[in-house]
């Protein structure tokens, strides 16, 4: 499979987070590479992501594998959503989100249990 520059990208992202968690405990690395990409990767990455999964030259980090059992597929529910239901919009009608500078409240890595 030839891949474009944009896929080229995209497997660099996806190691790049990889790579991060890396320095993480391990019980938490692959949650925490799919909660990264859950959060803040649009619909149409992921559903490329997911194309590109299933080739073995695509370049993707044994973490990020592991990871996409746990990365929700474009079109599939999430309640772990945040701020997207009319609830929230209701609450704050005049938000602009985070692609105009407001901050997600929640962390990316996940918090480590004892």
């Amino acid at each position: 499979m030839s891949h474009s520059h944009t896929d080229e990208k995209l497997v660099r992202m996806a190691n790049q987070i990889a790579t991060f968690f890396l320095s993480q405990p391990a019980a938490i690395r692959a949650e925490g590479v799919a909660t990264h990409i859950n959060k803040f990767w649009e619909p149409r990455m992921r559903r490329r992501f997911f194309e590109l999964l299933g080739d073995a030259e695509a370049g993707f980090l044994p973490l990020v594998i592991e990871a996409s059992a746990l990365i929700k597929r474009p079109g599939e529910p999430d309640s772990s959503a945040v701020g997207v239901g009319a609830g929230d919009a209701a609450i704050s009608p005049h938000g602009k989100g985070t692609a105009a500078g407001e901050s997600l409240s929640e962390p990316s890595v996940p918090e480590q249990t004892a």
